[in-house]
């Protein structure tokens, strides 16, 4: 019994600091997706000089942004990002089925505490994470297969001008929809597993849980909506912008 519950723990482990480091990623990653919004406001825009390359005076913010992103530092932390996002993904099929089976029926979650049993999050993690992944491979095929993935192993064309895939993805209506729904799942996913990261390593009294939870929310709706505004901001300059 030991062994198997520290085992549990190891797998738990593992999960929130797979977890914590994709928080991490996703607060870079809708920062720099904001910065289009900033464009917006600057009348800045679309600005993309006619060369290409890193980091031209004539680019937009959020150009200058993904120009980091295809850095050589951030083409190292793909990988290790990609290896992140599957130990997280595997580890939390492992946690859900080991989860059903131990409460005897199809829970979705393992609670351990009263308000993490009143959560439908916290009961559904599994289902929000297939939701999250199924939406994952569409988003990638309108970005990072046009942006990095041609830069990085040549394969397909490659995309200069980013306000173009935001404009092309997000102007119509209902692709808009889709990652509204994308945002919503990631919001639910990360509102649980925000405190659940730090309950795993122990901040589980009564005091902390309370202020872990509203920290939680917080950090997961700054993230969600940094995501949002880029999108509806997108559709706007698409649809209403001349």
């Amino acid at each position: 019994m030991p062994n198997a519950f520290h085992y549990s723990i190891g797998r738990k482990l593992i999960q929130a600091v797979s977890g914590a480091f994709l928080v991490l990623f996703l607060l870079l990653h809708g920062t720099i997706n904001f910065f289009s919004v900033i464009d917006s406001f600057k009348g800045t825009f679309g600005s993309v000089a006619d060369d290409e390359k890193l980091f031209s005076a004539g680019d937009g913010l959020f150009k200058l942004g993904c120009d980091f992103m295809s850095t050589t530092f951030i083409d190292i932390m793909v990988p290790i990002l990609a290896l992140g996002l599957l130990i997280h993904i595997i580890y939390g099929i492992i946690i859900s089925v080991k989860n059903i089976k131990a409460c005897g029926g199809l829970k979705r979650y393992e609670a351990q505490s009263v308000a993490a049993a009143d959560s439908w999050a916290a009961k559904n993690m599994f289902v929000l994470g297939i939701v999250i992944l199924g939406i994952l491979f569409f988003h990638l095929a309108h970005f990072w297969a046009k942006m990095q993935l041609p830069e990085m192993f040549g394969v397909g064309n490659f995309e200069n001008n980013p306000y173009l895939l935001l404009t092309a993805t997000f102007g119509k209506w209902w692709m808009l929809v889709i990652y509204l729904i994308w945002f919503a799942a990631i919001w639910l996913h990360l509102c649980h597993g925000f405190w659940s990261m730090f309950q795993t390593v122990g901040w589980n009294n009564q005091i902390w849980f309370k202020r872990l939870k509203v920290i939680g929310v917080i950090v997961a709706t700054l993230i969600v909506l940094l995501f949002v505004s880029t999108a509806v901001n997108a559709f706007i300059q698409a649809n209403f912008i001349a």
